[in-house]
């Protein structure tokens, strides 16, 4: 049987309420349950049971040496709609002190952030596939600094992305 797409992601997390408040002020995640050190959160629009678990571990944790001496999880992506919608999650990790970067991939336009404890994480959008040109596939392995105006400019600030990618067409 072939795998679909990601159901949810577990971390381990200092303090759990921390990060909880974190996800829901920069992703607007909502908490469906939780109990003493853990949360189960689920993203807006989405139809999983949850998207986001977490575990707390302690304050005395250490960073995860994953990347660095150690093999490991580099980061996680999430999908957003619209150029529009990543725009403001974009200003939104930037108030947060989040943002850490931000890539134009060819078919990808990525923002990358970490959270509370140091996980880096993704949040992008993807060129539909009926907007893809052999120049846009060609480009995949460059990586350009991100220009959301003149992407919203060319492929419109509303264009629902990942259209025949990475949902139905």
């Amino acid at each position: 049987m072939p795998v679909h797409r990601l159901n949810h992601a577990v971390l381990y997390v200092r303090d759990v309420e921390r990060s909880v408040a974190f996800y829901q002020e920069a992703l607007g995640f909502q908490v469906v349950m939780g109990m003493k050190g853990a949360a189960f959160l689920q993203a807006p629009g989405s139809t999983n049971d949850h998207d986001l678990g977490l575990f707390e571990i302690g304050e005395n944790a250490a960073a995860s040496p994953a990347g660095h001496t150690s093999v490991g999880l580099y980061h996680l992506a999430w999908e957003v709609d619209t150029l529009d919608e990543l725009e403001r999650v974009a200003a939104k990790l930037a108030e947060l002190g989040a943002l850490v970067g931000a890539s134009d991939h060819s078919t990808t336009k990525a923002l990358y952030a970490k959270d509370p404890d140091g996980l880096e994480f993704e949040v992008s959008w993807l060129v539909p596939a009926a907007l893809l040109t052999d120049e846009t596939r060609a480009a995949r392995a460059t990586i350009r600094p991100l220009d959301l105006s003149a992407d919203k400019e060319r492929y419109g600030a509303q264009t629902r992305g990942g259209v025949g990618v990475s949902i139905p067409a």
